[in-house]
């Protein structure tokens, strides 16, 4: 955690642009979803828990697992393997919980929203240098295109360096939940209307 917090310190101020063109090498935090190796930039991360009790929230998007309560706020956990479209993540001992502060803009407003992801393990903090991280391919990914910022080479592998603000897109995710509520309610209706 305190590797997070030196790691902000340091980047505070420098744009994604001036990164790129300066060679700033990025600090991630890696983690393992279905076998697969995923980063996200620490910039993001507020912290990290153990996986614990869920509230379940009913008719939500199968992606969304419930919520959990951080010191008093109410928050979302999305299960990053259902997101995904890869089924459910199965809880183990090494199941956590990666709180991520995203901004919502709202009428000239910026609030933060905490958002949890689950993941299979959180492995790592690591230095990518931004030559290292190739864009995204254009043809046969495992998930969707636009929820990869890039692939990261390190130690002869690829890491998959997600996009959060997609991912984690909170107009999509209420879309989808509203779609959800749309046609459960409409099928609610039809069948109220089949019984009269």
């Amino acid at each position: 955690m305190g590797a997070m917090i030196e790691a902000k310190k340091r980047l505070v101020g420098v744009s994604a642009d001036e990164a790129k063109d300066s060679g700033v090498t990025g600090q991630y935090l890696t983690f393992v979803l279905g076998g697969e190796v995923y980063a996200l930039e620490i910039l993001h991360i507020k912290e990290i828990i153990q996986y614990g009790d869920l509230t379940e929230v009913p008719m939500m998007p199968s992606f969304i697992r419930g919520v959990i309560n951080l010191r008093g706020k109410v928050v979302p956990v999305v299960d990053m393997t259902a997101r995904f479209g890869k089924g459910i993540t199965n809880v183990a001992r090494r199941t956590s919980i990666v709180i991520i502060e995203m901004a919502q803009e709202e009428d000239d407003d910026t609030e933060k929203q905490s958002i949890g992801i689950m993941v299979d393990a959180v492995n790592e903090v690591v230095d990518i240098a931004n030559a290292d991280i190739e864009p995204p391919p254009a043809f046969g990914g495992r998930i969707r295109q636009d929820f990869i910022s890039g692939m990261a080479k390190r130690n002869g592998r690829f890491i998959i360096v997600l996009n959060l603000a997609q991912v984690l897109s909170v107009e999509e995710m209420s879309a989808l939940g509203s779609s959800m509520l749309g046609g459960t309610e409409s099928n609610a209706n039809a069948e109220s209307e089949n019984e009269a």
